[in-house]
């Protein structure tokens, strides 16, 4: 989607698991991602992010998606 001044305006959602059991669930994190993006509809997914750290001697994971609000392309 461009913006009025003709730049692409790209939004964004980043998640993380809950502290504590299961933060470092890989699996969990890619299946909450995507129940979001099913949540949001038709859109263009531009990137996606997977970010690891050690914080407390546990695995902190966060996901970053990049996207457009428009149709994707088929």
């Amino acid at each position: 989607m461009a913006s009025p001044s003709g730049e692409q305006l790209i939004r964004h959602f980043s998640q993380s698991n809950v502290a504590g059991p299961g933060q470092g669930d890989v699996a969990a994190l890619l299946r909450r991602v995507a129940d979001s993006l099913d949540e949001l509809g038709d859109v263009q997914v531009q990137d996606i992010t997977f970010h690891s750290e050690v914080t407390g001697g546990k695995d902190d994971l966060t996901m970053t998606v990049y996207y457009d609000r428009e149709p994707r392309r088929r």
